[in-house]
This record gives C-alpha cells, structure tokens and sequence, in this order.
C-alpha cells in the first residue's frame, strides 16, 4: 500500500452506531485540492448531498477534507441540511479552512435525527488523530453492513492513488454508487479531473448492481493536491483512476449483502455501447436469473427474457448465450450441453455470462452484480433493527 503525499486520515467513534465502533472518519489535504465529484440522482436525496454539491461549486473546485458518518444517513429528517452544514463548517474551523472547503457525506439509515453534536463534540479527538498511516482506519470507519473493507490503488508516472469505499446493499449506480472516496497527488487541472471522474465512473461504478435500489447518499469525490509534483498524461491519469474505481466497484459487488457469487456479464453485438450497457443492467437487475445462478440452475431462458424487457430492439433469433464459457444458448434456441457439469462450474465463486447478438453491431459493455440468497433477506428485514 502505497498512499498519495500529502494527506492525512482519521476515525472515531462518536456515538451514532449503536455498537462501540469508528464511525465517524476524517480525510484532510495539507494544501488545497482539486476536487471532482458526482452525486446520487435519486430525487429523495440526502442532506449531506446537498450541501456537498453547493460546497463543491462554492469552493470553486479546490477543497481541504471530506468528513464522513456513518450509522445514520442524515437523510429525510427536519435538519438533514443543517446538521450537514454546521458539521461541515465545524469541521473545516477544526482544520484551518474555509467553511465551504470540507465535502459532508452520511451513510445508515434514513429517516432519523442526527444529533450534530455527536459529530462536533468528537472532532477535536478525530483531527488530533490525523495521521498520514491512518488511512486503513478511515475506511474501516464508513463501513456498514460491509463484511470486509474495500481499498484500491495505483501508480501512475511518479504519482499515487488511493480509494476507499462502501456499500454492500442499495447499491445501484446512476452516477456513483454508496460513498467512495480517492485521494491522489497527481498535478491534474480541474477541468481534466472532472472528465476523468466522469469517464472512470461510467465504466466502472455505473456499471455494478447489488439489488437495483439507488441509495439517498451516493458520493464519489477525487482530490488531486499535486503534492508529488508529477503531472501525467491525462488519459494515462484517467486508465490509473478507472483502476482503482473498478477495483472498488467489484469489491461492492462481491461484498453484495448476502452473495456468495460475483457475476460477470458480457454484452456484445448490440446497436451502440448505450444499448449493451442497457442490456447487461436489465439482466443484472432480474431477481430470477440472480436467483438462477446463485443456486447454480443453468436457466439461460431467464437471461434472454431479462434481455427482452430492456427496453432495446434487437433480433432474439440472433442471440448467443454463455455461461461460464458454456454455449447454453444459439440463435435463440437451447444449445446442446452437460446440465450436470455446467451446475458444477457455475458452484464457483465467480460467474460469467456472455450474450452476443449476431450481426454488424459494434456496442458491447462489461457490467457486474451478484446473486440473491435468502441471507439478503434476512439483512434488509432486520437493518433498523
């Protein structure tokens, strides 16, 4: 693990969880940074949300820290914004920036107060641990139903990046998914960050689904403070970027809230990327083919079927279907294969479907979810609980 210059982490426990564990985290630039970010487009959003977009625009792009809380999402209660803003602000007098200079991001459950003293009391404790080595800790501390913590990196001509994330549930990208958060000390100009956030993103985290729900709090934000004086190429800087963010959506995906299986889905042959991106997400969202693979049924009907329901025109007498490698489907007809020995492959711990229409169509995507287990149940039926 090696981490950006010029940065320091810290966690604490304040108080919001109902058990005694970090769950308030700091990340803090020692200069100001660029920063890029995209929100959730859900309409019910979050305070933190709010705030972190005018904060965003009113900092004109150059921010210090991002603080973060989880145990409770600080969403659809009388003082979501407020409690955002005067945390925020608090937090920002604690670091020696400017109020609009710190990024509030909330995840937990929605629906309940969140007492902002919580999180101003405990930070004169979380900026006296900031630390450059505290890194880990901080993405421990954002984690909820999370069962492992989620870290990316990567190098790219003499600077580093960073990312953490979380989210195992309600996961269902529109822009970003969960909260996510990478820091780098690249020297990269603003304009060019929010286009390499924004192409990363489309390629990575808009492409996972855990249950086809688009959480309140969605936030993904990028802080380039050029602390290591290196200034990559832009495309370079962009390939090192969706790395890391696929990477963190991946680990989401297999962290899905009571999944055993990663699935891959393949699209190719489609009109235009647009269209195949459509298909794989249609097919990602069925309850009956992740149902399907995750008691290993080779029910290759029901990828066609979710394909259908995508809203994009295509032939089903030219599909193809895949899995594991296993021609399961030709022309829209059932293939000749081994129901036995295909169930045996698809018992492994990650899953590939491929489906190709036939024909001149040059649209292909790459999407991953997961399977639906009885366990996914029993977390939502019990998550305020």
């Amino acid at each position: 693990m090696i981490l950006p210059l010029g940065y320091r982490y810290s966690a604490t426990f304040a108080g919001i969880r109902k058990v005694i564990k970090d769950d308030l985290a700091l990340i803090v630039s020692d200069t100001r940074a660029t920063a890029a970010a995209v929100f959730t487009q859900n309409r019910a959003a979050a305070g933190p949300v709010e705030v972190a977009r005018k904060n965003v625009r009113a900092a004109r792009g150059r921010m210090r820290g991002i603080l973060v809380n989880a145990g409770n999402a600080n969403c659809a209660t009388k003082t979501s914004q407020r409690v955002a803003l005067e945390t925020s602000r608090a937090a920002a007098k604690a670091i020696g920036a400017r109020a609009e200079e710190v990024l509030p991001a909330s995840t937990g459950v929605i629906g309940v107060e969140l007492d902002a003293r919580l999180i101003i009391d405990a930070l004169p404790a979380l900026v006296a641990g900031l630390s450059a080595d505290r890194f880990e800790d901080a993405a421990r501390a954002i984690m909820t139903t999370d069962l492992a913590m989620k870290t990316a990196f990567a190098q790219v001509k003499g600077a580093r990046i960073a990312g953490m994330t979380k989210g195992s549930g309600m996961i269902h990208p529109r822009m970003a998914t969960t909260l996510a958060f990478v820091t780098t000390d690249a020297v990269i100009a603003p304009d060019a960050l929010r286009m390499a956030l924004k192409r990363a993103c489309e390629k990575t985290f808009n492409r996972i689904s855990v249950d086809g729900d688009t959480s309140t709090n969605d936030t993904l934000a990028v802080l380039a403070n050029g602390a290591s004086g290196a200034r990559p190429r832009v495309t370079a800087f962009q390939d090192a970027l969706t790395e890391v963010l696929e990477s963190l959506a991946r680990q989401i995906v297999k962290d899905g809230e009571g999944a055993k299986k990663l699935i891959t889905i393949d699209i190719e042959g489609a009109t235009s990327e647009r269209a195949a991106e459509r298909i794989a997400r249609s097919i990602a969202n069925s309850p009956l083919v992740k149902t399907a693979i995750g008691g290993s049924d080779p029910n290759w009907g029901r990828i066609l079927c979710a394909a259908g329901n995508s809203g994009i025109a295509f032939d089903p007498r030219r599909v193809d279907i895949d899995l594991q490698g296993v021609p399961v489907c030709r022309e829209g007809l059932a293939a000749d294969f081994s129901e036995e020995e295909l169930k045996a492959k698809l018992d492994q711990a990650e899953c590939s479907v491929k489906f190709t229409i036939r024909g001149r169509g040059r649209g292909k995507a790459r999407f991953w979810t997961c399977d639906f287990t009885e366990q996914y149940i029993r977390i939502n039926g019990s998550y305020r609980t």
